[in-house]
């Protein structure tokens, strides 16, 4: 899921959004993908897999394009939400009066655009007579089902939640193994709290 997720992220966001504290060396090792992997597949936006995962559009370019500059990836998930994340990104539909043809009911008249709608397709949101949001339409349908398309999303915030936090990984092996210590040391310290307690009780 990892991994799809990366894949995902570097060839579809990474051209707006940076995730600069993340290295693609340590995404590698974290995420079990070799150097080399990582160099033929991955590294499209940087010369070394040392280098930060940075944007490859310009932020001039990118504020000239969409009036603002798309915001680092790194720790959105934290800061957002996994659960909003994945809604919002099933939630754009097809919108004329919007600049970029595509608006989204989580976050209204979003700047960036629905760069994922070849997967999902065009759908059309239907409201409500007192404006509120009812349902989505399905238009044009996607090369990916609902069901694929919901897959891969998942997939990518599971990235995005690495992303937020590489230690996760680590910090959950490590807590395995602290809690093995501590049953095995309860039962060290019972035994010797019997042997100290024999000769008062």
């Amino acid at each position: 899921s990892l991994q799809r997720g990366a894949r995902i992220f570097v060839n579809y966001c990474l051209s707006c959004h940076s995730a600069a504290y993340m290295r693609y060396n340590r995404m590698g090792k974290d995420l079990g993908i070799s150097e080399e992997l990582v160099k033929d597949n991955l590294l499209f936006a940087a010369d070394k897999v040392g280098d930060l995962m940075k944007a490859v559009m310009p932020a001039e370019e990118a504020k000239a394009a969409f009036s603002t500059v798309p915001p680092d990836l790194s720790v959105i998930a934290r800061a957002r939400k996994p659960a909003w994340l994945y809604t919002y990104m099933r939630s754009f539909y097809r919108d004329d009066k919007a600049p970029s043809g595509w608006n989204n009911t989580v976050f209204p008249h979003v700047a960036m655009p629905h760069v994922l709608y070849e997967w999902q397709g065009h759908q059309r949101a239907i409201f409500k007579q007192d404006g509120a949001f009812e349902r989505f339409e399905l238009v044009r349908p996607g090369s990916m089902s609902t069901e694929d398309y919901d897959k891969a999303m998942r997939d990518l915030i599971n990235f995005l939640v690495y992303l937020g936090e590489p230690a996760k990984l680590e910090r959950y092996q490590l807590g395995v193994w602290v809690l093995l210590f501590l049953a095995v040391f309860f039962v060290f310290a019972y035994l010797l709290k019997k042997e100290y307690w024999k000769d008062v009780h």
